[in-house]
């Protein structure tokens, strides 16, 4: 059992369903929407941005249990949120350092746990691109960092979620059959790491373990591993850690993301729930820069709307309660 303080587990609850099921939608996207606006010709403003997240918060959070926003263009979208959606707020820079090996992550210099926990963040989420197999010297570094933040967060008693991004030192395309045979293993052992106490985390948020494009009856070219390989790895990566741990979309279409919690289930990962993002929004993108707020609401209230909610139900169907994971300490 996981052991959490009475502040950080009332702080869990508004993030989570009556259930203990964390059903969350990320918007705290920067770089990677910005792209999507470029992409049609457009060059994005920050009130372009700011817009569209206020937009998505105030017309998908009453479906939701949460919402995770950065605080550069989210501050104004968190107070659209519903008023029974906890909010997550990102601490790190967008993207990672380009000069030096090793994608090292960098904290927003305005910003502490303390300043994100007066914006009223139920949680504080940092984004760690991590390799197991690069140099141990930059993964010691990486390691220093995250120490440094779970001690932050566990002064201020604001819950810690760690989102986890796997890569390969040698192999950039992590879209490559070649890459999906690696990524179990970068996935799982770096679920494991970042599992040891001296991190202080408490939920982390994951890649599923198989690139779901290679997975015999999903996939879309050749495969490189059959489905009970699959299900095999999703349950190793469930053991890999007692903490509660919940799935990010990573882009992927929302059929897909859906049959992937279904297969998670069936494998009996007890994953605890999703924080997801553009397998939810992304195409409403496209209707809110060719048509304005009209079209992004007539997106939002008819696909959004229907994307979140039929998440929501594959969700409760297959995810585990969290609170099955922790045990409640006095500080």
């Amino acid at each position: 059992m996981v052991k959490m303080t009475k502040a950080k587990k009332e702080k869990m609850d508004k993030l989570s369903t009556s259930d203990g099921i964390i059903n969350a939608l990320a918007i705290d996207q920067r770089g990677a929407l910005k792209k999507m606006i470029k992409q049609l010709n457009i060059e994005p403003t920050g009130e372009m941005i700011e817009e569209f997240k206020k937009l998505v918060s105030q017309n998908l959070t009453p479906y939701t249990s949460a919402i995770l926003l950065d605080p550069e263009y989210g501050l104004q979208a968190a107070n659209t949120r519903d008023e029974q959606a906890g909010l997550l707020l990102a601490y790190e820079e967008s993207g990672y350092d380009t000069t030096s090996p090793g994608r090292l992550p960098d904290l927003l210099n305005d910003w502490s746990v303390l300043r994100l926990k007066d914006e009223d963040a139920d949680a504080i989420k940092f984004l760690l691109y991590y390799d197991v197999d690069e140099d141990a010297e930059i993964n010691r570094l990486k390691h220093v960092f995250v120490e440094r933040l779970g001690s932050e967060c566990a002064a201020e008693e604001v819950p810690f979620y760690l989102e986890l991004l796997s890569y390969d030192t040698q192999n950039n395309d992590t879209a490559s059959r070649e890459y999906a045979k690696m990524k179990p293993h970068k996935v799982i052992e770096m679920m494991k790491e970042f599992s040891k106490l001296q991190y202080r985390v408490d939920v982390l948020k994951v890649e599923v373990p198989v690139n779901m494009q290679f997975v015999e009856g999903y996939a879309s070219q050749e495969a490189a591993y059959t489905k009970e390989e699959a299900k095999s790895y999703f349950k190793e990566q469930s053991l890999a850690t007692d903490l509660p741990f919940i799935f990010l979309s990573a882009g992927v279409s929302t059929k897909m993301f859906q049959e992937t919690l279904v297969l998670a289930n069936e494998a009996k990962s007890t994953f605890n729930g999703v924080l997801c993002g553009r397998a939810t929004w992304k195409d409403g993108v496209a209707a809110f820069i060719e048509e304005g707020e009209k079209g992004a609401l007539d997106w939002l209230k008819s696909q959004g709307k229907e994307n979140v909610e039929t998440l929501d139900q594959v969700v409760k169907q297959t995810a585990s309660p969290w609170y099955d994971k922790v045990e409640v300490i006095q500080k």
